[in-house]
Formats: C-alpha cells, structure tokens, sequence
C-alpha cells in the first residue's frame, strides 16, 4: 500500500509539471503520436476476404492477360487486306468457315477469302488480323444460325478490334504495390493475374471503454442522474470506419482500482485503447493518473477546441507488444473531434495506409460569422452546400450550437471548420480551411 501512495504521488507530481507546460499545437501533438507508428503484420488471406485491407507486399501478375490474342466484339474474324475494299455501297462477300466462342480454341484457320465468326472474348483464328463487327455486315445480330457467305460493309485496319496477348500485363510484371488499398477494381486485377490469397496488414484491435458514474449502457433504464453512453457507440463507429476492429469493454466507473482492471484488460486486448472520460483536472478524472501507473503518459493537453483534455501514452503488454493509449474528453463532440484528429490518423498507419493520414479538406467561405477563444484551433462544425461556387470554394453554413455536448450540430454536419489560435472571430464571407467528414482518402 506505501508503495502504491508513493507511486500514486508521483503521478501526481508529473501531471503537475505537466499541467504547468504550455499547451501543445496540434502539430506537435500529432508528430509525437505518430512517431514510431508502423503498419501491423501480414496476414494471408484468401482474395474475397482482402477487401478494403491494405496489401503488405508488392504483387506480380501470375499469368499473361490476356493470355492469347482475342476479339474485343462479336463479329468476324478477316483478313484485312481481303477487305480493304469494303463499304455499304460495295461490299466484299467472304465464305464463313467457322466460328469460335469463348472458351474454345478454334478448329480451323482464315485463308483467302474466308471469314470466321467470332464471339467477344473468342481466341483468334490463325490467318486472322482483324475483326469486322457484326453490325457492320449482313449477318443478323444476336442468336442466329451461322451463315454460309457473309457480306462486309467496312474495311478494317490490321489489329482492329482485336485484343493482344499480354496487352495488359505479363507473367512476372509488376501489378499492385505494397501500400496499395484493396479495393473491388483490384480484386479483379489480382484474380486476372492469377492470385488466389494475398497478404494485408493485419486490422488494428482498438479497445473501447467509457468512464463515468453517469453513464448506462444503451437499451437499459435511466437513473435519475443517469445518461445514455453514447461515447462507446460513436468511438465504436469511427473505429470501424477508420478501418479498426472494435473491441467494446463497456462503461468503467469512476474509480481508480475500477478505472486500472479496466485499462488492463483492454491493454492485453488490443493495439489501440481508446477510453472518454476522466481525462481532465476533476476531482474523478483517474484515467490519465492510470496511464501513468500502467505505462507511460507522453502528452496530456493540445491547444485545441474542443478537445483541451487529450492524453496519449503507451503500454507494454507481457507479449511483447505494445499497446497505444488515448485517453478522450468525456465530452461527446470532444471525444468525436480528438478521435478524427489524432487516433484515426494512427489506426490507418497501423492497417498499412500509405501518405496523408487525414481526410480531405476544401476551401470555403463562412455563411454564418463565427466567435472563438483565443489561444487554442478551434473546429467549428459545419454543413458544406453541395456543390461549389464559381471559384471552387464551398459555402459553409454552421451545422448549429458549437457547445462539446450539441451532438445534433454534429449529426448534421459533413465539415470541420478549421480556426486558428489567433483568431478570435470571422465575419460571413471569411475564407477557412473545412475538413471533409464526408469523404474518405483512398
């Protein structure tokens, strides 16, 4: 029990010093969160299950494809210089040896004055350099008999219409590079070039908890000093979008021992663990003081709005591994603000996303003016009109009330109205940086 005073009082003595620090920018905060973060290990998955993962290795095309010259149309596979004449005024007639459809190798070849028909995707024919669509001949289009003789109305140049082995990629070419996201386009690359299984980043485990005697989980009865946890539901589904694997560890009280098996849990449990609430200087506040206890606090308090209260550490976990730990404001629209601020940036590192970790953010004007403290970026939620003005910037009107609470303004908006320290207020008309929340980056 002494010990575990004297620990306790030191904890309080380096969150003190902390506290007299002065607030760290966004861009620090960000560039010591994000030092060190590397993409998690591969794992083999089989291709359907690979969607929306991030490949952990370059990929080299399996096969050739097309892995024989084709048609690209239905119609007949010629001879080019026996139609060099052709036209719908004059039209050169060839005698139909044949037909080849796909997947079937063709049974004979195209001399002199032959033509054979030939399905999209159908092997070419040996003596075949071109293809005349069918539109462009006598032979009636859709199911039909093959015809003896048919007339050409075009001429065609050599290679028309035709499709060359390797046209798009040989055996052993370079196809997909690590970093790069799986998405339905490249499922259909990989399965083309022959690849079966791929390996991915693994997903980060994120481990979410919510702390506070105020809070009860969704669908039971309110008390009468009681509030629905809402964090746990929203931390859950940024996670998911930001390409996480949530690990929900329910509601925590505020007490220290509580508070502590808590954390521990969600530590041995996941990458990532993300608790809201009790980061702040109240008399519950206990999570930063735990973070201390149980690994390493590294920052607490960014000089932003909302959001003050942010605390980032680390822990070791008996594996070997360690885990990342965020401790969020208890605020909804705070927890919701930090988290697309600074968690989410580290979760796409982990899942192996390559360059900007951030969204995409637009040029707009202010629609409504704006007031702010001084000293701290604010994010100001906004709704963006749907499409530009003349000069490519939007117009951003506030979604409602700005307070860390108003978690209808925040249901409403698509944006993030970036302010800087300096400024205490914009008039309508002011040009901002807005943070898309509607948009992903690939």
């Amino acid at each position: 029990m002494a010990a575990l005073l004297r620990h306790r009082a030191a904890v309080a003595v380096n969150l003190g010093v902390m506290s007299d620090q002065p607030l760290l920018s966004l861009e620090e905060a960000r560039r010591r969160i994000m030092a060190g973060v590397e993409p998690l290990p591969a794992e083999e998955l089989p291709l359907p299950h690979a969607l929306g993962r991030v490949l952990a290795t370059d990929t080299q095309a399996l096969l050739t494809a097309p892995p024989w010259h084709n048609s690209a149309m239905d119609g007949f596979a010629v001879r080019s210089a026996d139609v060099a004449a052709a036209s719908t005024e004059d039209p050169v007639e060839l005698r139909v040896v044949g037909e080849v459809a796909a997947g079937h190798e063709p049974t004979g070849s195209v001399g002199a004055g032959d033509a054979i028909r030939v399905l999209t995707g159908g092997m070419m024919p040996p003596g075949a350099d071109a293809v005349v669509p069918v539109e462009e001949t006598d032979a009636p289009p859709g199911v039909a008999d093959l015809p003896e003789r048919v007339a050409i109305h075009m001429a065609v140049a050599p290679d028309r219409h035709v499709r060359h082995a390797g046209s798009d990629f040989h055996q052993g070419d370079a196809l997909l590079r690590a970093g790069t996201r799986v998405t339905p386009a490249a499922v259909a690359a990989l399965a083309a070039s022959g690849h079966s299984r791929v390996m991915v980043h693994r997903l980060p485990r994120v481990a979410v908890i919510a702390t506070g005697d105020e809070l009860t989980p969704l669908g039971e009865p309110l008390g009468p000093a009681s509030i629905p946890d809402s964090n746990s539901e929203s931390i859950s589904a940024q996670v998911i979008v930001a390409g996480g694997e949530p690990v929900r560890l329910g509601i925590a009280i505020d007490d220290h021992d509580v508070v502590r098996e808590r954390l521990l849990e969600g530590i041995m449990a996941a990458d990532v663990l993300v608790a809201t609430g009790g980061v702040s200087v109240g008399a519950h506040d206990v999570v930063k003081d735990v973070f201390d206890e149980i690994g390493q606090l590294e920052l607490w308090r960014v000089a932003i709005q909302p959001g003050k209260p942010l605390a980032y550490g680390g822990a070791a976990r008996p594996d070997g591994g360690r885990c990342l730990l965020f401790g969020l404001p208890g605020n909804p629209v705070s927890s919701f603000v930090t988290f697309e601020l600074f968690v989410r940036p580290v979760l796409r590192r982990l899942r192996g996303d390559a360059g900007d970790q951030g969204r995409p953010s637009v040029r707009a004007v202010l629609a409504d003016p704006v007031r702010k403290s001084v000293g701290r970026r604010a994010f100001i939620r906004v709704r963006l009109e749907p499409e530009p003005m003349a000069d490519g910037r939007y117009r951003a009107h506030m979604a409602g009330r700005q307070g860390s609470h108003v978690l209808s303004a925040l249901a409403l908006a698509d944006g993030l109205a970036v302010i800087g320290e300096d400024v205490t207020e914009l008039p309508t008309g002011a040009e901002v940086e807005v943070i898309r929340l509607d948009v992903e980056i690939a």
